[in-house]
């Protein structure tokens, strides 16, 4: 069974949509949801400089923890769907209090938020469940975290526990680069996300996303994506947020899916319903492919950035019903996505020094691009008094393209980016190496 046609939805009404955050993630679901002809206008709180030049498209500013104003705007924009896109306000319980003043939203609580916020719980969440990933240790102090380190033959992986804005996750290659992980978390390196400390068993294989949709019940894939985290190109360097991905992932095949549908996934919502957690929204996976099948690396309670850039043109206009039927619970677990048979591919530009210390505030020039299957997604851009387009974050454009092999998707993402200036402009040449058959002669 497909999703319904706008026709036979008609009685429903969808015309106002809001989307909570500023990043490229939320253009892309912007730019998406207002493909469907029902949706009049999609508003971004805050948004950033990107967001009005997508159709139907507005900006909106409400201070986000004075509830009576928010709740009070809501009413007077007639929203009938909210969808909550970074993790912060997921966190700290957003979702929870606009369902209990009767809105639709797309979004997990608090409780199932915590697949994120807390390292530590979704370790011993998947522990409780039986599901497959790398061996841990939650620990409470540097010297508990050395007494570990040390009994190890080999270095761990070193993390906080709580949100860190993708940067929280050290990958020693040394005892010794394991310890001054350790130690940067516990001196404050990342506040109060830092009070404690996953020491993980180091996996080896190529990671993978898998995102369901779901409505506290059941659920329905999107496209599978690979990533790149590390900075540098042949992955090397520190983690960022990522810098660049593609969809679908051809090392998922269907039998690799199903197995991932059977000891994954299908667990996990079992695990959440019986802890009595209702978890309306997204849930990413982020796996890793070993010698001995796939393992959780990571949950996120929200789509990834870049992976949402890269999937989301890949969805038809029907992509925002399977939204609305997650936030009301009414997903049949059958829904077909009716997404494009091309293959999408993204590239991130960012800001000289990220994703340590870097500045902001410079002009970005953007030439004559080929917009044929292309959208450049504002990540972090701001616009000065006179209208001028301006870096404002780490990762500052977020360039797409879709075609029908990763070679003309990245032949064409690579040539929109040389018309695009700012100083500082920094990408990865090699994005989508795995899949690029023209820059494996190459290289």
């Amino acid at each position: 069974m497909g999703i319904h046609s706008p026709s036979s939805r008609s009685f429903i009404r969808l015309e106002n949509v809001l989307i909570i955050g500023n990043g490229g993630r939320e253009n892309s679901l912007a730019w998406a949801i207002q493909k469907n002809e029902l949706v009049k206008k999609v508003y971004l709180m805050p948004g950033n400089a990107g967001s009005e030049r997508i159709n139907k498209c507005e900006r909106i500013k409400i201070d986000i923890d004075n509830k009576n104003e928010l709740i009070q705007k809501l009413h007077s924009f007639k929203i009938d769907l909210v969808v909550i896109g970074p993790e912060i306000p997921l966190a700290s319980g957003l979702a929870d209090f606009l369902r209990e003043k009767d809105f639709k939203v797309f979004g997990p609580n608090k409780d199932g938020a915590k697949l994120e916020f807390s390292k530590s719980w979704a370790k011993e969440f998947m522990q409780d469940a039986n599901i497959p990933t790398a061996n841990f240790w939650k620990v409470n102090s540097l010297e508990e975290a050395k007494k570990i380190i040390n009994a190890s033959p080999f270095p761990l992986v070193v993390k906080a526990d709580g949100l860190a804005s993708g940067k929280g996750v050290f990958i020693p290659n040394s005892k010794n680069e394991c310890f001054k992980a350790a130690e940067l978390i516990f001196n404050g390196k990342f506040g109060k996300s830092g009070d404690v400390v996953v020491l993980e068993e180091k996996i080896q294989g190529p990671e993978v996303s898998v995102f369901a949709l779901c409505d506290g019940k059941r659920y329905t894939l999107l496209p599978t994506a690979q990533d790149h985290k590390r900075l540098n190109e042949k992955d090397k360097g520190p983690n960022t947020g990522g810098m660049g991905a593609y969809s679908p992932a051809p090392l998922l095949t269907k039998d690799y899916l199903d197995r991932i549908i059977v000891e994954i996934i299908e667990p996990t919502i079992n695990e959440l319903n019986k802890r009595n957690i209702d978890y309306r929204g997204v849930i990413y996976f982020g796996l890793m492919i070993t010698e001995s099948g796939p393992k959780v690396i990571e949950y996120n309670c929200r789509f990834g950035d870049p992976e949402c850039q890269t999937i989301m043109p890949l969805m038809d206009q029907n992509f925002v019903f399977l939204l609305e039927k997650c936030s009301m619970g009414t997903l049949t677990g059958d829904e077909k996505i009716n997404n494009s048979d091309k293959v999408s591919g993204c590239v991130i530009a960012t800001s000289k020094g990220y994703p340590h210390e870097y500045k902001v505030g410079f002009q970005i020039n953007i030439g004559n691009i080929d917009s044929n299957d292309c959208q450049i997604f504002d990540s972090g851009t701001s616009l000065s008094e006179n209208g001028k387009l301006l870096t404002d974050g780490g990762r500052v454009l977020s360039i797409v393209c879709q075609d029908k092999d990763f070679d003309m998707v990245f032949e064409k993402a690579y040539k929109n980016l040389k018309k695009i200036h700012f100083e500082g402009i920094y990408f990865r040449n090699d994005i989508g190496h795995q899949v690029r058959k023209n820059f494996s002669k190459k290289n």
